[in-house]
């Protein structure tokens, strides 16, 4: 097979390898005539495209052809352009899109908390509530984590730069997301250091953490302790004394599963990201729950995900959320179609509808029963829409936020980036995932010769054995880290 298309009505097929000026190329239904070389991942026209004709992929419009295009010709960034703009208005046109319930009685060993919740690890995390106290909550997570091993899967810091000179909505966000985290049940206890002097006070931070889950929370405050790496370590001990939890086996219907694209090349919207979207339906048909977000990224194909809003109340949000970040785009000046990347171009995607279509995949077919603000906790069986950007570090950290245990993270070209939760890299070909085997935990590459059905089987296989406590890649690597949206001034 030499190129993929994905609906009937495309008009440009995606190559799976490199090809060469005057090759002939299977394409559909047709053979083409490569009329230049065309790396794997980029597109090919299957036939004659008119000036200003709009070009398919996916069955959707990806934006519109800049110059006449021949049969054969590399469709790339100098003869097509976004059709995006501005804020649009909107229409529901609801279709039925709920999976058929999964009988699947898949299971993992997850840990059971008391407020009924389900850990896919037993860590104790410390949180800084400034980044002047960032490294030493560093150092108290090192000592302890020494002192600690093999009593508790590990203790974490998650650092940042934040929590002093912000206002605001800017320190409401802040302060919201670390509450979150807080509560997430992967740390069977948390840790809060402060400084003294910051905005982000101690008191204040508290007190947006549920009373439910205070318990299994300890704050330590620098500015008054005599010896605060000691006194921090002795806090991270007793946590640990009562995070004490054995795995028991649960079903799929205990997982939230979060699900993200990074570093995304012309195969992700074609293997990866739609086995990611098999996934998630099979989480949600077993009643679990999935959240997506990336918001900027769903610009050209969010209509689709309109029409698959629970009800009239969900498609306003949808509206909402989408709306507003085009015109926070707007507002600072830049066009709302500012994306893809440079590594996304250079890996074959085109426009921000090219990658959008091919992103939304990951939410799978079914119903979109929530969507929630940024920093928010998950509140809803089945799908939510989470309001976050695209960028990596922010959105997956909002991701663990709002309660993910796992997130599945897609990539066409790589990246070493960990987060709070196990974050299981999926690699959207075959060459990436054995030239990285230090970053990549599976290869959705193996889709285009086994098929959907073979690795659907494999990588739930693989989610159930880190949710079960296997290491993913960034873990052995101690890549784990933070990232909080940073909104407003900066005093």
């Amino acid at each position: 097979m030499d190129s993929v298309t994905v609906h009937d009505g495309d008009s440009v097929a995606t190559l799976l390898r490199d090809g060469r000026s005057g090759e002939r190329i299977d394409a559909a239904d047709t053979c083409v005539t490569l009329a230049q070389d065309v790396p794997r991942g980029h597109k090919v026209a299957l036939g004659s495209i008119l000036p200003g004709a709009m070009v398919l992929k996916y069955g959707y419009p990806i934006g519109r052809a800049t110059r006449a295009i021949a049969a054969g010709d590399h469709v790339h960034s100098d003869n097509l352009a976004t059709g995006l703009a501005g804020t649009l208005d909107y229409a529901f046109a609801p279709i039925d899109s709920a999976p058929a319930p999964s009988a699947q009685t898949a299971t993992f060993a997850g840990y059971v908390r008391a407020d009924g919740q389900v850990g896919t690890r037993n860590e104790i995390w410390v949180l800084p509530t400034v980044g002047c106290v960032a490294r030493t909550a560093e150092r108290i997570a090192a000592k302890a984590g020494a002192r600690l091993a093999g009593q508790i899967d590990g203790v974490h810091a998650f650092g940042h730069p934040h929590g002093c000179s912000q206002v605001g909505h800017d320190l409401d966000g802040t302060r919201q997301i670390l509450a979150s985290l807080a509560c997430h049940p992967n740390a069977g206890g948390v840790l809060i250091v402060g400084l003294g002097c910051e905005e982000n006070q101690v008191a204040a931070l508290i007190a947006a953490i549920p009373a439910w889950r205070r318990p299994a929370i300890r704050t330590l405050t620098t500015q008054l302790s005599g010896d605060e790496l000691e006194e921090g370590v002795a806090l991270v001990e007793e946590l640990a004394a009562l995070a004490a939890c054995e795995r028991t086996d649960v079903g799929l219907d205990r997982l939230v599963l979060g699900v993200k694209c990074g570093g995304s090349d012309g195969l992700s919207g074609l293997t990866a990201n739609p086995l990611v979207g098999r996934m998630s339906d099979r989480v949600v048909g077993a009643g679990g729950r999935v959240v997506f977000t990336e918001i900027p990224e769903m610009f050209g194909a969010e209509q689709i995900l309109m029409n698959r809003a629970a009800n009239v109340d969900v498609f306003d949000a949808i509206v909402g959320v989408v709306n507003g970040f085009k015109r926070y785009f707007l507002d600072h000046g830049e066009t709302v179609s500012e994306n893809p990347s440079p590594g996304n171009v250079a890996g074959g995607i085109t426009t921000l509808e090219e990658k959008s279509l091919g992103a939304v995949q990951k939410a799978g077919r079914s119903t979109i029963a929530d969507v929630i603000a940024y920093g928010a906790r998950v509140r809803a069986e089945g799908l939510t829409l989470l309001e976050a950007p695209g960028n990596d570090a922010v959105s997956s950290t909002a991701l663990a936020a709002a309660g993910a245990t796992v997130i599945l993270f897609t990539t066409g070209r790589g990246t070493p980036l960990g987060f709070p939760v196990p974050t299981i890299k999926i690699a959207s070909n075959s060459d990436l995932a054995q030239r990285k085997p230090g970053w990549i935990d599976f290869d959705a590459g193996q889709v285009l010769d086994q098929g959907f059905d073979a690795a659907d089987a494999a990588l739930l296989d693989r989610i159930r054995g880190i949710a079960s406590g296997a290491e993913t890649a960034a873990e052995r690597n101690g890549e784990r880290e933070i990232a909080i949206w940073k909104r407003g001034v900066t005093l």
